[in-house]
């Protein structure tokens, strides 16, 4: 149902020092954008690896994972099935033009936010 990890946004205090340090251990910047006011993602150079997605906490956010998205094809398919599971708090699918994907948040019994991903 659903595939591995396409990536993990984690919430610094400082972004670009974060952006710094994930380059020390060889990671490269993917892209930036506007998400989040602004976010910088992340790969390994050997692109073998999840991308982490960094962005500075505002408001009353702290620092920390926010969430974590598997990658998936199907993603109405996907959507309805954690429907037909019960699973809680599903939000979903929807654009966001910023990485042009769509997502479907959820959550798990803690409350902790997942997603799941598709390429327009």
């Amino acid at each position: 149902m659903i595939g591995e990890i396409d990536h993990i946004e984690i919430e610094v205090s400082d972004a670009d020092e974060m952006t710094n340090f994930l380059k020390k251990l060889g990671y490269e910047e993917l892209r930036t954008t506007e998400h989040h006011g602004e976010s910088v993602e992340l790969e390994p150079a050997d692109g073998d690896g999840p991308i982490f997605e960094i962005h500075t906490v505002e408001g009353e956010e702290v620092p920390g994972i926010n969430h974590i998205a598997f990658a998936v094809d199907d993603i109405e398919g996907v959507t309805e099935q954690l429907e037909a599971e019960d699973v809680d708090s599903i939000v979903g699918p929807y654009e966001v033009e910023a990485t042009d994907r769509q997502i479907t948040n959820f959550r798990d019994p803690d409350g902790r936010r997942f997603q799941v991903v598709a390429d327009e």
